[in-house]
């Protein structure tokens, strides 16, 4: 009998200590569900929801900020610019060397090229006055006798002829002189004389022919002028 009382002593002493801890966590519960506790447990959260955002915004701030530069960066940028403007001035010196080769080769093209056409003119000009060499030196070989000069001297005249022909075919004209006012463009005055049959600044006598071609003055005329 005592045993099974005490057995039964000790059930409700666990059902009371039970109860006991029930009705703690029915208050700590509707502690729980007060107004006081579900203010305080909104306000931990809006803290907690503010530093959140807070710190999205600082990492945003520190995602669009520019970012330090660092040394190695900088070499390599500077290598890069370095290597793109060598080759860019390697580009720049092969084009001004092809162009220089070019200019020199043009330029010595037409230095050859005007001196085949100058030689090609003046053989051209000296193969017409080699004919009338040839006449001269066959006049010359010819020289007759006392009863003959008059026929020698109709001979030499027709070569003068000839050769102004030759000159009137290139277009060389004679400058006139005797009678003409005296032209510096044209003529050279090698004495000016008083003469009483010539006005003053008036050829008196064309001491030797001048020529021009076209308006270029080959030689002037050598004068002597009236003052």
């Amino acid at each position: 009998m005592i045993k099974r009382k005490k057995e039964t002593d000790t059930k409700n002493t666990q059902a009371e200590e039970t109860e006991a801890h029930l009705h703690e966590d029915q208050e700590e519960e509707l502690q729980a569900d007060s107004p006081e506790h579900i203010s305080e447990h909104v306000e931990d959260s809006n803290e907690a929801l503010v530093e959140a955002v807070e710190e999205g915004v600082e990492g945003e701030e520190m995602e669009g900020a520019p970012r330090e530069v660092t040394v190695e960066e900088r070499i390599n940028a500077l290598l890069e610019d370095n290597e793109r403007l060598q080759q860019a001035a390697s580009e720049y010196l092969d084009g001004w060397q092809r162009e220089r080769a070019e200019f020199a080769n043009f330029k010595n093209r037409t230095v050859r090229d005007k001196e085949d056409t100058r030689a090609k003119i003046i053989s051209e000009i000296i193969s017409k006055y080699l004919e009338i060499l040839d006449d001269l030196e066959l006049a010359i070989n010819k020289r007759p006798a006392e009863n003959e000069i008059e026929a020698w001297a109709d001979g030499i005249e027709m070569i003068h002829v000839k050769l102004n022909t030759i000159l009137e075919d290139e277009g060389v004209e004679v400058i006139l002189g005797q009678g003409e006012t005296f032209d510096p463009n044209f003529h050279e005055a090698i004495t000016y004389e008083e003469d009483d049959d010539h006005q003053d600044g008036q050829v008196i006598e064309v001491v030797q022919k001048g020529y021009k071609l076209g308006d270029r003055v080959l030689r002037p005329a050598k004068v002597r002028v009236a003052k």
